[in-house]
């Protein structure tokens, strides 16, 4: 059982493929991932169950981290919610694109790293505690952060509410994070052993939120998919070259500089999808752009990573 998990694990960028494949061609097999169960929202659901997950493998040492390495955690914070907002912002402008997708492209922007980045950072041969004590705190401080830069970006020309933002990723977010925090304070030999599980777990319910929004787009991804693809790659390839220059100007090591760029690249991307669909229902493309970021950063992540521990 522990190898299939584990097959998971390392070759989730190209299940994520199939299951894009899949949902393009059997675009109704995943309609109930954007739907409703018993009046609870499975989108929201499969999110909170990825939190969770990652809540069980944070203990206190990962925040009290902060303290221990403050300036590599405050230009890595900075970078996250200045640097990553403006590209996606700037993109969105330069490209012209319209109301749902720059509101989609936005939040990928403004939402927090995500926890593939502690992987890929670990493949790389980066700062592994550095990577995630930057997920934790950048998740942590999301609830205030990703409404606030989310209104002062667009809030001019497309009206939601802030504070219904903040209280949807508190409930999406901090309330599983923290559940898991606790059981990993009360079992932490459970916790340790759920370790070999929990990762491609995780794997599994982001492809199945990838697919449902990919399958109930379908059409729109078919008519715009060369823009908003290339406006993807940039935005990625953007955030990963600045990370670099970020940490070099800040007088980091070499492990530490990969570890920013990588944690500046990589968003939860999924959150930003339950976000767009949640309060900015009318705009359906909205959720386009988080699905086609988590499946390009996971796929051009592997790579890199072969790049950065090969030759870097």
């Amino acid at each position: 059982m522990k190898r299939i998990f584990k097959f998971i694990e390392k070759y989730f960028f190209i299940i994520i493929l199939l299951a894009v494949a899949v949902s393009l061609v059997y675009p109704n097999s995943f309609q109930w991932v954007l739907g409703e169960y018993n009046g609870i929202n499975m989108l929201n659901l499969l999110l909170s169950i990825v939190l969770f997950t990652m809540g069980t493998t944070l203990k206190a040492n990962d925040f009290a981290n902060v303290f221990k390495n403050p300036k590599e955690i405050g230009v890595g914070i900075s970078a996250q919610y200045v640097i990553m907002p403006l590209i996606a912002f700037a993109l969105a402008r330069v490209f012209s694109l319209n109301d749902a997708l720059t509101v989609g492209l936005v939040l990928v922007g403004t939402v927090p790293g995500g926890t593939a980045s502690d992987v890929i950072t670990f493949l790389s041969k980066g700062d592994v505690a550095l990577s995630v004590s930057l997920t934790a705190v950048s998740t942590v401080i999301s609830p205030v952060l990703t409404p606030i830069i989310t209104l002062i970006l667009i809030g001019n020309q497309i009206h939601f509410s802030p504070v219904d933002m903040f209280i949807s990723i508190l409930e999406i977010v901090i309330i599983p994070i923290v559940l898991g925090l606790i059981l990993n304070y009360k079992f932490p030999d459970f916790c340790e052993k759920l370790k070999d599980y929990l990762p491609a777990i995780s794997s599994i319910v982001v492809c199945l939120i990838v697919a449902g929004v990919i399958g109930a787009n379908k059409q729109a991804i078919l008519t715009s998919s060369a823009i908003i693809i290339l406006v993807i790659i940039l935005q990625y390839f953007i955030a990963m070259i600045l990370g670099f220059g970020v940490g070099y100007l800040a007088g980091m090591g070499k492990k530490q500089i990969i570890t920013v760029a990588i944690e500046l690249a990589f968003q939860n991307s999924g959150l930003s999808t339950g976000l767009a669909k949640t309060h900015f229902p009318s705009l359906s493309q909205a959720t386009v752009p988080g699905a086609l970021y988590s499946v390009w950063q996971n796929f051009a992540g592997s790579l890199l990573a072969y790049v950065f521990r090969k030759y870097v």
